[in-house]
């Protein structure tokens, strides 16, 4: 073996980092119920989401695939399933869907357990039981090409794409030589990089496919433009101008950067996973914002998250490590204590990014081998969020 970490092998053979019970509901109708669970729980994690009912078409597939993926997930021991018991994503296609990876997965309904206060109390003994069973197995020593890094950015300033980007992109390049895997996605913000991104391609195959999706989103993008609203239809927020980002093509050229200069070996799909055996840089073919972009690619299979941004964010997942990283000491000094690196030596101290990138990538590996992230200290979870489609 090469280079490795202390992970948890799952009855799959995937890899995880972190070792949760999740509660998941199938509705939002029991996201109440699934909070109640968790919070008796140690090691439980809720994943409130708004959706599973009154959907249709591609919106309730995103949905199912999504719920699927976060209970298949490695970072998750056990599941506990709770459903009402009459909404259109069936709370039996949840439980299937999961149980497939072999992992302890249990089942309640509202509806049919008692209702609320029944189903919490079953829920917190079937939870426990789960947890006692499967939270002590302690890790086992996994090599790093069953790693893999999302890399995102939210709150971009211009010392984004000078620094904080770059030194994502060093780990990335390190870690993809060195067998492991790594995803960016929001091509909404890559729009203009498709060429740069598509040489990169490891057969022509694949630079098809990343045109295919880069150009897809920017018609989706343009399909959503209302005459009626004209100051609703920017393409960055407020706050990437107020950091000194210029335009979109910069805040692209910036964005791209976290992918570093590695093959790019595949375009996957929202929260589909990459095909047994296959390594490397991916991109993950989905817009929109922080929350939806980072589920799937949690859902790719990635079991961390470097987020970088400029201008501060404190957001985390339920049961992944996000790490966050800022491009300049101010914004690091001001939150401090939601950072976990700061990259702005590039840019105050003349360091470089190779070394900056040589330090995050060891941040990486201590975080793989157990090492809280800021986000996990104080519990965020706000980048959980199921992405919607062909919604009117």
């Amino acid at each position: 073996m090469g280079m490795t970490f202390m992970g948890y092998r799952r009855a799959d053979g995937k890899v995880g980092v972190r070792n949760h019970v999740a509660i998941i509901p199938s509705v939002f109708c029991a996201n109440t119920v699934v909070e109640r669970i968790a919070e008796q729980v140690d090691g439980a994690v809720a994943l409130r989401h708004p959706v599973g009912c009154g959907q249709q078409g591609l919106d309730l597939e995103f949905t199912a695939r999504t719920l699927i993926a976060m209970g298949n997930h490695p970072n998750v021991a056990a599941v506990v399933v709770v459903g009402l018991g009459c909404e259109r994503f069936r709370p039996t296609e949840l439980y299937e869907g999961i149980k497939k990876s072999g992992k302890p997965v249990g089942m309640l309904v509202i509806q049919d357990d008692g209702g609320s206060a029944e189903t919490i109390r079953k829920g917190v003994r079937m939870a426990k039981e789960f947890a006692e069973q499967e939270l002590s197995r302690p890790p086992v020593e996994c090599d790093i090409s069953e790693l893999m890094v999302a890399v995102k950015c939210g709150g971009t300033d211009a010392t984004s794409g000078l620094a904080a980007n770059p030194t994502l992109g060093e780990m990335c390049d390190k870690l993809t030589a060195l067998g492991g895997s790594a995803i960016i996605s929001e091509l909404n913000e890559l729009i203009g990089t498709e060429d740069v991104l598509a040489d990169r391609a490891i057969k022509k195959e694949i630079a098809d496919k990343i045109y295919a999706a880069v150009y897809e989103v920017e018609e989706r993008m343009r399909n959503r433009l209302d005459d009626r609203y004209p100051s609703r239809n920017f393409l960055m927020s407020p706050g990437n101008f107020d950091g000194g980002v210029s335009s979109i093509v910069e805040k692209s050229l910036g964005g791209v950067l976290k992918s570093g200069t590695c093959p790019i070996v595949d375009v996957l799909e929202y929260a589909v996973p990459a095909q047994p055996g296959k390594k490397g840089m991916f991109i993950m073919n989905s817009d929109s914002h922080d929350g939806e972009v980072v589920t799937g690619m949690v859902g790719c299979g990635a079991q961390i998250v470097a987020f970088t941004t400029g201008r501060g964010n404190p957001t985390g997942f339920p049961f992944v490590p996000v790490i966050k990283v800022t491009g300049n000491d101010f914004t690091y000094e001001k939150m401090i204590y939601d950072f976990d690196f700061n990259a702005g030596g590039i840019i105050s101290k003349d360091q470089s990014i190779k070394e900056k990138g040589e330090e995050f990538f060891d941040l990486v590996l201590r975080v793989a081998n157990g090492e809280k992230t800021k986000s996990e200290t104080i519990r965020g979870d706000e980048l959980f969020c199921v992405a919607r489609r062909n919604v009117l």
